[in-house]
């Protein structure tokens, strides 16, 4: 059914669709309209066999879908930024243990200083977790791969993550298709667990386990991530038999077949790269774009075969690891290992910085010249940076570096002080 509808309630109809028995739900912006959604359809009935938990936090939120899907219950919860990383503890746990628990991650910035908008610092924060992470780059890929989502963590017994750019996606509205309950329930079995609490046959699940066992313990999650590989190709192509359009997979080339330089993204900035692509083929560049759909497991064979006859390769990255530059660029060198080519790194969108399609277009002709630094900061403001740098150069006590920043940016900013109103130097 067609539906002119916000993105986080598009994922809430579609979580609901794939009959989920408990959810855990706690607050934290941009995620919270989807629990919202999806507890207004427990409340008022349309979303049955639902038990729906109201708990006072992020870790309580994954603990109790740890306790949830341990007992054999279709489970999930969503959060972002700090909630992902309150959680931690507990996601590792998740995928210790093996739980098929599907989360969505409203993809958030990362304090300090507090930033609400949109960016991958929380994925990339705990990208090395043991879940699946699968990038939305549309808001009907982001409702259509909560339907994977559950399928391939039953499948394999492994947490998955669907990320998706906060604001940009989850509060944006489109045109969505949301499938029938028949449709939903041909692709997605009942929950069937390899691994159930139960009173009646009583064992234990993570328990302690030594240096005998642990290795051999971690090396079977890396086996599930290496065996997803292959299941979520197929489960696409199998998703695109039952719904007639295409979501999810490993990787999807776009204008690559001749490109000289090839761009590389997650998430939603690669329909503004796409964009960028068309005009520069008309343009007469050779350029093309990746988009992963897969960030875990990574799809190195996948993307080695798309990037080898490149000249260069562009990777667009919403995140930074400080003193090394990109997450995913570092991900990509792997995969063209032994290849002689630059692989460059273009941070952008930082915190929800706007990312133009003529920033990018300046950048990619500037990298199809090989004139590109190995870590470039797109539309990065250098005239505040090398003021705070001459600041903090000049005395010790220079101050905190963020509202040095925002008092350079907005010289007029007033702020009241002790009842009174007095003007900032800038």
């Amino acid at each position: 059914m067609l539906k002119q509808i916000e993105g986080s309630q598009g994922i809430a109809e579609a979580v609901a669709l794939c009959r989920p028995q408990v959810v855990c739900a706690y607050p934290i912006t941009p995620q919270t309209h989807i629990v919202e959604g999806v507890g207004a359809m427990v409340r008022a009935g349309t979303l049955t066999n639902c038990e729906f938990i109201n708990v006072e936090s992020e870790f309580a939120a994954l603990s109790v879908a740890i306790g949830s899907s341990a007992v054999g219950a279709r489970t999930y919860t969503a959060t972002a930024s700090q909630g992902l990383l309150f959680m931690a503890e507990a996601v590792y746990n998740a995928a210790g243990l093996g739980l098929p628990i599907v989360m969505t991650l409203g993809n958030r910035a990362i304090g300090a200083p507090i930033n609400i908008w949109n960016d991958h610092s929380d994925s990339m924060a705990l990208k090395d977790s043991g879940w699946i992470q699968l990038f939305a780059e549309t808001n009907q890929e982001a409702a259509d791969l909560h339907i994977i989502a559950f399928r391939l963590a039953e499948e394999l017994s492994c947490p998955v993550m669907v990320c998706v750019d906060g604001f940009i996606l989850t509060h944006a509205y489109e045109r969505l298709d949301i499938p029938s309950q028949e449709q939903v329930d041909a692709f997605l079995p009942p929950f069937v667990p390899v691994q159930q609490l139960d009173v009646a046959n009583p064992y234990s699940i993570g328990a302690m386990v030594g240096p005998d066992a642990f290795m051999e313990v971690r090396y079977l999650g890396h086996q599930k991530q290496m065996d997803a590989l292959e299941a979520i190709p197929r489960l696409s192509a199998e998703f695109a038999g039952v719904f007639g359009r295409e979501a999810g997979g490993l990787v999807r080339p776009y204008r690559c077949e001749d490109a000289e330089t090839i761009v590389v993204a997650l998430g939603s900035v690669n329909g503004t790269i796409k964009d960028v692509v068309d005009a520069a083929r008309e343009a007469g560049a050779k350029l093309g774009s990746v988009t992963i759909g897969a960030f875990r497991p990574f799809p190195l064979a996948e993307l080695c075969d798309l990037l080898y006859g490149a000249a260069r390769v562009v990777c667009v990255e919403k995140g930074l690891a400080p003193g090394l530059g990109g997450v995913l660029a570092s991900n990509v060198r792997m995969a063209l290992r032994g290849a002689p080519k630059p692989v460059y790194t273009v941070i952008a969108g930082l915190g929800g910085r706007p990312i133009t399609r003529a920033s990018l277009a300046e950048v990619f002709r500037r990298a199809a010249q090989d004139n590109l630094e190995d870590v470039t900061f797109l539309d990065l403001n250098w005239e505040v940076v090398h003021a705070q740098t001459r600041r903090a150069g000049a005395t010790r006590e220079s101050g905190p570096i963020a509202e040095n920043l925002l008092k350079a940016l907005n010289p007029g900013l007033v702020r009241r002080v002790a009842g009174e109103r007095r003007t900032i130097d800038g």
